[in-house]
């Protein structure tokens, strides 16, 4: 309280800073966290700043050098280096010293008398003395010296000014009225994959090669070298749990069912167990970890499905009925969407009184998993449980475990999405599903990359899930799964698919629905994935594209750019110091060929507008000579609908060949 009403600098405005403070904001290893504030005082002395930062458990602050923008902005940045949580704020105070010298180096350019000014500075390198190191004290103490001395004006004022003495000056600053953020914002660090990553999704059960047979994890063990080969990082399970038999699904979510049917996978929990337990037709546990251990191998993760729900079969409803919430008839209530109804699923109340015991108990279960070796979670419907619960769910888990993933799957309002993403959700599904044309994709994708968002928020691009079958896959043919792919994996840095399904082309639906006709979420499938015209090849070009480019391994380095035509899509990336350079041009239209002008940021980019310069066409490696901003595209979508050019700002010359002298 003794220095309070001496600090004389406001620091406001603080950016990243997400809810004030109260969420953190995201990095994974190795990227940079750029902090801006405005930092003003009254008058006009010079102010000195730094951008303080720590681990969480490190007690003592780094610090970084604060550097003056414009209109009092101030930058800084820090990188962070490990997985955890880092902490960052702002601190800043009048700099009487460089004031001193600033206004010093005006009064001696005016040529006016500065003996006075001098044994001012004397005064002020005295001081700083006392807080100095042995060997810079002696340095200083001569300074001061100096400008009480009678030499001459001219050299005592060319020490005053020196580099030298600002240096030294800089090493202890007087800080005793420094003046502090209010606030101590948070980092939360993740490992590489919550940044980059290529998700496969598929139905264990649909595995087996033999007709109707229910698929096993030996199954799973076949299919791994070709999921690894098709350049995937993350094989997705739906939930491999017992199902339950009362009011059990039928083909196409029928209620009439045969004694056949396998039911949704979603109804989890029956007389074999609940959500640690695995439907005995897979297998064992055992089996289980070496489906994790063989994946591992190949460089795959095993992600599965967090579904915090269950069957009225399920061991909690007889065991816990306080977890649920029964009518007055005394039947439990099932799931509804009304009109839609869930009969087969029964949503676990979070309103109950027994509410710990509840989320400890949903606790215990991710540990479960953890246990067995997985740290990947796709979460089913997070939206319709209590965003608090999810809050503390993450913090106990990443406390011990900060390498776990959990990615959002809620296809709901954006408020929601967004709340559940600063609540500490890894990666979020996200409305590219229905964003198609130019222009929705351009505004989508700059809220998600331009503004805030970014700060917290980590799109994951599916194109299609067994819920959804949009409407442009299932009258675009072959050229519409080819666009949506390429979109989604050059778009966002994480994307994903439902496998089988995409990669055959399936696009027969419901009459007047985006959902699947023959739904896999009821039967079991037998998939042929070498029939003509798969697009299992195209798949692997785009993947091994996305992993020899780092420019397409982050999202916010996307960059939309003009083209002629509103159905070709133009857009880039490009790593921060350009050795990384990408272009992608995408027709829209599945059924028509299309041309235009694309117009090439050449100047943001060192290209020389007066040499030409390479283009490579990756997905089909073709080349082309590019010169200038505008240049000439044409794509036929029943050939190739897209081009990721791979950008050499400069064409070879005679100085290049091996024999130049």
């Amino acid at each position: 309280m003794k220095t309070e009403g001496r600090r004389r600098v406001v620091i406001e405005n603080v950016k990243p800073e997400i809810d004030g403070g109260h969420f953190p904001i995201k990095r994974v290893i190795g990227e940079k966290v750029v902090v801006m504030a405005d930092i003003f005082t009254d008058g006009h002395d010079v102010i000195s700043s730094r951008l303080l930062y720590r681990r969480e458990k490190e007690k003592e602050w780094r610090e970084v050098v604060l550097k003056p923008l414009e209109n009092d902005r101030w930058s800084g940045e820090f990188v962070v280096e490990e997985v955890g949580i880092y902490h960052y704020t702002v601190e800043a105070w009048v700099d009487h010293f460089e004031t001193w010298q600033r206004d010093l180096k005006k009064r001696w350019e005016a040529g006016q008398d500065v003996k006075v000014d001098l044994l001012i500075g004397a005064n002020q390198v005295e001081e700083t003395s006392k807080r100095a190191s042995e060997g810079d004290q002696k340095r200083l103490l001569q300074f001061a010296e100096a400008f009480k001395g009678k030499g001459k004006i001219e050299k005592t004022a060319s020490m005053a000014l020196s580099e030298e003495l600002m240096e030294l000056m800089g090493r202890y600053p007087d800080r005793r009225f420094a003046a502090f953020y209010g606030k101590e914002l948070a980092v939360v660090v993740e490992r590489e994959r919550a940044l980059f990553s290529a998700w496969y999704e598929l139905f264990p059960r649909s595995l087996s090669p033999g007709t109707g047979q229910h698929g096993t994890f030996q199954d799973c063990e076949r299919v791994l070298p070709e999921i690894a080969r098709m350049g995937f990082d993350i094989l997705y399970f739906p939930p491999i749990h017992p199902i339950g038999r009362t009011n059990r699904k039928g083909k196409n979510n029928v209620l009439e069912t045969n004694p056949d049917d396998v039911g949704s996978p979603w109804a989890i929990g029956s007389k074999e167990g609940g959500h640690r337990a695995i439907h005995p037709e897979l297998g064992t546990m055992e089996e289980f970890e070496r489906v994790i251990l063989k994946a591992k191998e190949m460089g795959l993760e095993i992600a599965m499905d967090l579904a915090f729900q269950c069957s009225p079969d399920h061991p909690y409803v007889k065991e816990h009925p306080e977890w649920f919430r029964w009518r007055p008839d005394g039947t439990v209530q099932f799931a509804e969407n009304p009109p839609k109804k869930y009969q087969d699923i029964i949503p676990l109340n979070f309103e109950t009184e027994n509410w710990k015991e509840l989320w400890e108990e949903l606790k215990s279960i991710v540990l479960f998993w953890i246990e067995k070796g997985i740290r990947m979670f796709r979460v089913d419907n997070p939206h319709t449980k209590a965003f608090s619960f999810w809050e503390w769910l993450i913090k106990e888990i990443k406390k011990d475990y900060p390498d776990v993933i959990f990615l959002s799957e809620a296809f709901t309002r954006p408020k929601v999405m967004y709340r559940l993403a600063k609540v500490g959700f890894t990666q979020t599904y996200t409305y590219f599903t229905w964003r198609n044309t130019k222009r929705e994709l351009i505004e989508y994708l700059t809220e998600l990359t331009q503004t805030g968002v970014r700060e917290y928020f980590r799109p994951n691009f599916w194109p299609n899930t067994p819920d959804i079958l949009p409407e442009h896959l299932q009258y675009g043919g072959r050229p519409a799964f080819m666009i949506r792919l390429v979109l989604a994996a050059t778009l966002s840095s994480n994307y994903g698919i439902y496998g089988p399904a995409f990669e055959l082309c399936v696009h027969e639906a419901l009459s007047g629905k985006e959902e699947y006709l023959h739904s896999e979420k009821y039967e079991i499938k037998q998939w042929n994935r070498d029939i003509p015209g798969n697009l299992r090849d195209f798949i692997v070009r785009v993947n091994r594209i996305r992993k020899e480019n780092p420019a397409l391994q982050k999202t916010f380095n996307l960059r939309f750019y003009e083209v002629d035509n509103e159905t070709l899509l133009f857009y880039g990336k490009t790593t921060d110091d350009l050795s990384n350079i990408l272009f992608v041009v995408v027709n829209l239209d599945p059924f028509h060929t299309q041309s235009g002008w694309v117009k090439v940021p050449i100047k943001e980019l060192g290209i020389d507008p007066s040499q030409p310069y390479l283009v490579h066409d990756l997905l089909s490696d073709d080349k082309y000579i590019w010169q200038g901003e505008r240049n000439y595209v044409e794509l036929n979508p029943q050939v190739l609908p897209a081009n990721i050019f791979r950008v050499r700002k400069r064409l070879k010359k005679e100085t290049d060949f091996d024999y130049f002298v």
